[in-house]
């Protein structure tokens, strides 16, 4: 689904779907999206009468790391009841989350799908009496055991 373009992307269209899979309607929107990374891990062998003098490099097993969603506190309990499911181990708390960047036209460009996501840390909205002009920012931090992107 990526489309190949001479400029680059900006980084504020995207629309993330936490498992639900309704797509039409938007429960809340989430100010940032962070963690979008995966690693592979790589062995180091040799064979003892090998004619270069160095190691070969063999690909080994890769991980993908967690994935930070911040969003303004809306009042939304949606996020939490995952969290709920999560600790009580029901099988529904394992999710397809999906990550779309989006062009100047709202048009997908780049999708990245999370699968087997499950809330690994939730901090509530710091409070402080004397700002005035701050937004109350709820973080999830969600763990998922693969990454594709399409």
């Amino acid at each position: 689904m990526a489309v190949q373009r001479d400029d680059p992307y900006g980084s504020f269209n995207f629309l993330v779907d936490l498992g639900t899979g309704d797509t039409a309607s938007v429960r809340a929107g989430f100010q940032e999206v962070s963690g979008l990374n995966t690693e592979m891990t790589q062995a180091e062998y040799r064979n003892g009468n090998e004619k270069v003098n160095h190691v070969r490099k063999v690909t080994g097993m890769y991980k993908v790391g967690d994935v930070t969603f911040k969003r303004g506190l809306i009042g939304s309990d949606d996020l939490f009841l995952w969290i709920t499911e999560t600790r009580k181990g029901q099988q529904t708390a394992m999710r397809s989350v999906t990550i779309t960047l989006q062009d100047e036209a709202h048009g997908p460009v780049m999708t990245w799908k999370l699968t087997r996501a499950r809330p690994l840390r939730y901090t509530g909205p710091s409070l402080n009496g004397k700002g005035g002009t701050d937004v109350a920012v709820e973080e999830l931090v969600v763990s998922c055991e693969d990454m594709v992107v399409e």
